[in-house]
C-alpha cells in the first residue's frame, strides 16, 4: 500500500518541488544594468539641475528627475586623468601610483570592470578614457588617443584597430555607444557601458549646428571674477589658471593668429600652434562654417582693441569663454538625450543604474580661473545625478559626503559582487535605495600632486566636512588654509590664525591626522612623489615647466623649510 501511495504522489511532490524552485529562482533579484556617463571638465554649475543662470540642460536633468542629486559630490584629486584612475580602482591617487597627468598609470591595479566582466557581465567603453590605450576588463571599446579631437577624431579599439571617424566627436562617440547597444548587446547577460566625452574639455569646439547660436551669447559673470587672492594662502595668487592671463587668444578664444599679428597681440602659451592643430583637423566646408562664425567675432574685436582696459579684455575673454565652453556642453546634453530615448523605446530604464558625472568640476571665471586643480568647490565638487528607476525615489537630492572613490564599490555591490578588501570608497547604494540618508562618513580626504606643471596649483591635501575644510599647502610653500564653508561659501577669507576658530581648527587637524592614516598617506610618500616629478621636470620632461622655474621653486622650498 506504502509503494502504490509514493508511487501516486511522487509526480505531484516532484511538480511541486519544480515550481517551489522555479518560484524561488524568480524570486532572485535581476542583477542591474550599469551606465556610466562622464564629461571631462563639466562644471556643476553648467547643468540647470544645479544652477540654470548660464545653461539649460533638460536632458540630463531627466536623470536627476528620475532619481538622485548629490549636492556635495567630490573628487578625491581634481585632475583628468587621476579621477579616472580613482574611479576604476575605487583607491585614492597615492595608492594606485596615477598621482598626476605626467606619470602613467600602474596597470597591475584591478579596476571594478574587470570584476564585473568575471561576474559575468558585458562590458563596454565608448569615448575618452585619457591614459592607456588598452583598457582592462572590456569586450569591446574604443576610445580617443590622449585628449582626442573634437573634429573627425582618432580611435583606437578592440577589434578594428586605429580608425578614423569623419564628424564632432560628442555624435561620434554617441553613434558608437547605441550602436553597441543595438547590434552587441547581450540580452541574457547584464551589462556594463562606460559613455565617456571629450567635451568640455579645453580647447572648446563647438558642433557646427551650434556656432551661430552660442557665439551670440551673453552670459553673467561671476561674482569673484576680479578676485585679487588677498587673505589667502600663495598658492592661489601663484596659480597660472587666470582668464585674462593665462587664457590663450587663438587657441582658446578664437582670435585668429593673422588678427593677433594686426594687433600686435603676443602669443599666450602654446597659443597658434594649438589653433593651428585645431584647425588643420577641419573639412572645407568645416573650416568655411568656422571661419564664418569668428570672422564676425574677429571683426569687432579689432576695433575694440586698441582702447580696451584690462578690466575689458577680462570681460571680452570671459564671454569668449562661456560661448565656446557652453557651446560644447549643448552637444553632450543632446546626446544624452539621444542614449535615454533609445534605453526608454527599448524598455532598458526598468534595471538600469543611469549615473552622470564629470571627471571634475571646473572654473567658469570664479576666482578669475578656468581649468580646476585646488580644493575649492568649483573644482573640488563635481556634478553627480544617478537614476535607479524602482529602487531610488525620483527627484530626490543628498548632501552626503560621496566622491569619486565611492563609485567602483558602489557598482559592485548592486551587482551583489563583493569588492577587494584594499578598495577605500564607500558603497553609495544604500543612499540610493533609501535604507539611510547618511553615509558612515562624516569627512573626506583631498590630495593635490602635480607641481610644478601646467597651471603651477601647489600640492596640497586637505580635510573637508560639511562646515568646513582645512588645506595644507606644502611644496613649495608650507601653509595652511581654513575655509568656513557655510559663512564663506564663495571661499575669499582664510581664517586658520582666527581665534575664533581655535577649536574648530584643532579639531579638524585632528581628523586630518586620521583620514591620512586611513587612507595610508604619509609625508614620505609625498616627497617621494615630489622627488620623481622635480627630477622629470629638471630634465626638461614636465610639460611647461623649465629649469628655471624647477631652480625657483627648490631655493623657495630651501627658505621655507630654513624657517622651520
Amino acid at each position: 500500500m506504502k509503494k502504490i501511495l509514493i508511487f501516486i504522489l511522487a509526480p505531484f511532490v516532484a511538480a511541486a518541488l519544480f515550481f517551489s524552485f522555479k518560484s524561488k529562482k524568480k524570486e532572485q533579484p535581476k542583477r542591474p544594468n550599469i551606465i556610466f556617463i562622464m564629461s571631462d571638465d563639466h562644471a556643476y554649475q553648467a547643468i540647470s539641475a544645479y544652477d540654470n543662470r548660464l545653461i539649460q540642460t533638460p536632458n540630463i536633468d531627466r536623470i536627476a528627475k528620475k532619481g538622485m542629486l548629490f549636492t556635495q559630490a567630490s573628487v578625491t584629486n581634481s585632475i583628468c586623468a587621476p579621477s579616472r584612475a580613482t574611479i576604476l580602482t575605487g583607491k585614492h591617487s597615492h595608492i594606485n601610483g596615477k598621482v598626476d597627468n605626467h606619470f602613467p598609470f600602474d596597470t597591475t591595479n584591478i579596476t571594478f570592470p574587470q570584476i564585473l566582466q568575471q561576474a559575468g557581465y558585458q562590458t563596454a567603453m565608448f569615448g575618452k578614457l585619457h591614459f592607456g590605450n588598452n583598457p582592462k576588463g572590456f569586450d569591446q571599446f574604443k576610445i580617443l588617443p590622449g585628449q582626442g579631437a573634437y573634429y573627425n577624431p582618432d580611435f583606437i579599439t578592440k577589434k578594428e584597430g586605429n580608425i578614423k571617424v569623419d564628424g564632432y566627436v560628442t555624435d561620434i562617440i554617441t553613434d558608437m555607444t547605441l550602436d553597441w547597444l543595438q547590434k552587441e548587446r547581450k540580452k541574457d547577460q547584464p551589462f556594463m557601458l562606460m559613455y565617456l566625452h571629450k567635451a568640455p574639455h579645453r580647447s572648446w569646439l563647438m558642433a557646427e549646428r551650434h556656432l551661430e547660436e552660442y557665439t551670440n551669447k551673453t552670459f553673467s559673470e561671476p561674482e569673484t571674477l576680479f578676485d585679487d587672492y588677498s587673505g589667502r594662502a600663495h598658492a592661489a595668487a601663484e596659480a597660472e589658471m587666470s582668464i585674462l592671463h593665462h587664457m590663450a587668444w587663438a587657441g582658446d578664444n578664437k582670435v585668429f593668429p593673422e588678427v593677433m599679428d594686426e594687433l600686435g597681440i603676443a602669443e599666450i602659451g602654446f597659443d597658434k600652434r594649438r589653433y593651428k592643430a585645431e584647425m588643420s583637423r577641419l573639412s572645407p566646408s568645416q573650416a568655411a562654417n568656422f571661419k564664418k562664425a569668428y570672422s564676425k567675432i574677429n571683426e569687432d574685436f579689432k576695433k575694440k582693441y586698441p582702447t580696451m582696459s584690462e578690466k575689458d579684455k577680462m570681460r571680452w575673454k570671459y564671454q569668449r569663454y562661456m560661448q565656446d565652453y557652453l557651446g560644447t556642453i549643448k552637444a553632450v546634453d543632446e546626446n544624452v538625450g539621444r542614449l535615454l530615448d533609445y534605453l526608454e523605446a527599448n524598455n532598458l530604464m526598468e534595471n538600469t543604474i543611469i549615473v552622470y558625472t564629470s571627471d571634475q568640476g571646473f572654473y567658469l571665471g570664479e576666482h578669475g580661473w578656468f581649468d580646476k586643480r585646488f580644493i575649492y568647490d568649483e573644482s573640488f565638487k563635481t556634478p553627480l545625478l544617478v537614476a535607479w528607476p524602482g529602487k531610488t525615489k525620483p527627484g530626490t537630492r543628498s548632501d552626503e559626503l560621496v566622491q569619486n572613490l565611492d563609485f567602483a564599490q558602489t557598482f559592485l555591490d548592486a551587482a551583489g559582487v563583493k569588492a577587494p578588501a584594499d578598495m577605500q570608497g564607500e558603497s553609495m547604494v544604500p543612499l540610493l535605495t533609501g535604507k539611510t540618508n547618511k553615509m558612515k562618513r562624516d569627512a573626506v580626504y583631498y590630495h593635490y600632486y602635480e607641481y610644478p606643471a601646467e597651471h603651477m596649483v601647489n600640492r596640497h591635501y586637505a580635510v573637508v566636512t560639511k562646515d568646513y575644510k582645512l588645506i595644507h599647502y606644502y611644496y613649495a610653500d608650507d601653509q595652511w588654509e581654513l575655509i568656513d564653508r557655510k559663512k564663506d561659501p564663495k571661499e575669499m577669507k582664510n581664517v586658520y590664525d582666527d581665534p575664533a576658530y581655535a577649536k574648530v581648527k584643532k579639531e579638524l587637524h585632528v581628523k586630518l591626522e586620521q583620514l591620512r592614516k586611513q587612507y595610508k598617506d604619509s609625508d614620505q610618500l609625498s616627497q617621494g612623489y615630489v622627488d620623481r616629478l622635480m627630477e622629470d621636470a629638471n630634465n626638461g620632461k614636465v610639460f611647461g615647466v623649465s629649469k628655471e622655474k624647477v631652480q625657483e621653486i627648490r631655493d623657495r622650498r630651501a627658505k621655507t623649510v630654513g624657517k622651520k
